[in-house]
């Protein structure tokens, strides 16, 4: 019988441009399929993993937690760094907002949309939705959306747009 260290492997998931930490943590522990605190694990980061994926970055991610973290999602630390917000800029944990316009070109969560200056789409000027306009249901956390739809009704985040209203 042979020594033979057994090498973990991973999907690679490349990041939108423009996509939530949150987002970008559940799409990658889904195609891997990992939970919030095996990924934790494979980075040797703890649990933070699951705070993170919520918008509670209160200690903010630190530059060796990134670090860490970027070599099991095999994403640069600093692209991981764009992904949360910049310096100083207030975040909404709740309610998760979005853009349907935006989601039906991109199907992800923009870090936009979460930030508490943030209540329009700059790219469609539509005020940004906080829940189904067709149901009322909240939107889940970023990392839960699989399949960019409500919940409870099923109707499709982009085909959400045309409840939004302009500006």
């Amino acid at each position: 019988m042979n020594d033979w260290e057994i090498q973990p492997w991973l999907f690679v998931v490349e990041p939108y441009e423009g996509e939530s930490l949150s987002h970008f943590l559940g799409r990658f522990r889904r195609e891997n399929d990992l939970t919030p605190a095996g990924l934790g694990r494979e980075a040797e980061i703890g649990a933070v993993v699951s705070r993170w994926e919520k918008f509670r970055l209160i200690p903010f991610p630190s530059q060796r937690e990134l670090e860490k973290l970027a070599q099991v999602v095999q994403v640069d630390a600093a692209r991981l760094r764009v992904m949360l917000p910049p310096d100083g800029v207030g975040m909404k944990m709740t309610p998760i907002r979005l853009c349907g316009a935006c989601y039906r070109e991109v199907r992800c969560h923009r870090m936009e949309w979460q930030y508490k200056t943030s209540d329009r789409c700059d790219k469609h000027p539509l005020r940004l939705l906080s829940e189904c306009p067709n149901c009322g249901a909240r939107f889940p956390i970023p990392s839960l959306w699989q399949d960019g739809w409500c919940t409870r009704c099923f109707t499709t985040f982009g085909e959400m747009a045309e409840s939004q209203k302009p500006l």
